[in-house]
């Protein structure tokens, strides 16, 4: 059987366009899966779009399903909910999420996918990923009862953090950001805001997440003394510089990277990645998570509407993508 779909890729750096692809047939322990939403996550798929990875980080940034080569053409994305239409009689018909770029069906291994709980909405399981980077962070950063913390950048990884934070017994929890049109968010998701310059300081931990050398520096002077910075910002190709020479040795402060391409140190001898995933999929039955979402658009859309989003002209958190019926092909 000949099977299609229409999958986006990057052409080349700033342009993007839909392709048809052909699909492999499926083996005996693979799915069909047709997918129902799919998300972009703003930062990496941003520097992606744009050109900006490394090219020493080639090989560490690659999707799981992605085709293609930085930085083009290729075929880009990691937060996929899709319908299973073949494979084992128990996945069939369920919803699943799969780290799968934007494509309208695809053929991936049945251990690749990971059910949707029934009390999670799929419009809202493409935030899996990201609750996923952001329970990782937590499993590294290891905050106690009764923390200061703040988590600078309140994007969609920052508000996850600060999602999972306000559920902390007696933690004093702040989301700060340059925008002040994120208060907005940070009320709904039942934690603090302030801009930069009126963050609380003496803080035992510093979550940043906002991708800026301003904001890993305003971090750092949040802190107390002997206080960690979790740095979960990924840069690309851009530097940053930090002032080192003032509060940081002499504060004895830590500076901390936290990434999900590996399941925390402090969890990885009892926890898999599967583990991880589905742990984030059940945090999602909290409602508190659609405010996160806050566009979306029809997958023709994508070529569009991806560099609306990397030159900021279509702000906000995560923006969703919508696909079409079991009888629409796209």
């Amino acid at each position: 059987m000949n099977r299609t779909a229409r999958a986006f890729w990057v052409r080349e750096p700033g342009r993007g366009e839909i392709r048809d692809v052909p699909l492999p047939e499926p083996a005996h322990d693979d799915v069909v899966v047709r997918t129902l939403f799919s998300g972009i996550s703003r930062g990496t798929e941003s520097l992606v779009f744009r050109g900006g990875v490394p090219v020493s980080q080639h090989a560490a940034m690659r999707a799981p399903f992605q085709d293609g080569e930085f930085p083009g053409p290729v075929k880009y994305g990691y937060l996929n909910v899709g319908l299973v239409e073949e494979g084992p009689r128990g996945l069939v018909g369920r919803t699943v999420f799969s780290l799968h770029p934007h494509q309208s069906r695809f053929v991936v291994p049945a251990d690749a996918v990971t059910p949707v709980p029934d009390s999670v909405p799929a419009e809202r399981a493409v935030l899996a990923g990201t609750v996923e980077t952001a329970v990782n962070a937590l499993w590294d950063a290891a905050p106690l009862v009764g923390d200061r913390i703040a988590v600078v950048g309140a994007g969609m990884i920052g508000c996850s953090v600060a999602a999972l934070l306000a559920r902390f017994p007696g933690v004093r929890v702040q989301l700060v950001d340059a925008d002040p049109a994120r208060a907005g968010v940070a009320a709904s998701l039942g934690v603090d805001f302030a801009l930069p310059e009126e963050a609380l300081g003496d803080c035992d931990l510093a979550v940043h997440a906002s991708a800026t050398e301003a904001g890993l520096t305003r971090s750092l002077e949040l802190l107390a003394p002997e206080g960690t910075v979790l740095e979960l910002s990924w840069y690309g190709d851009r530097r940053v510089s930090l002032p080192l020479g003032e509060a940081f040795h002499s504060g004895r402060l830590v500076l901390r990277a936290s990434q999900v391409g590996r399941v925390s140190p402090a969890r990885r001898s009892h926890r898999t990645y599967a583990d991880r995933l589905a742990l984030s999929l059940g945090l999602l039955a909290d409602p508190v998570f659609d405010a996160l979402v806050t566009g979306e658009c029809a997958f023709d859309e994508l070529p569009s509407v991806m560099p609306a989003i990397v030159s900021g002209e279509l702000p906000g958190l995560c923006h969703r993508v919508r696909y079409g019926t079991a009888a629409d092909p796209a």
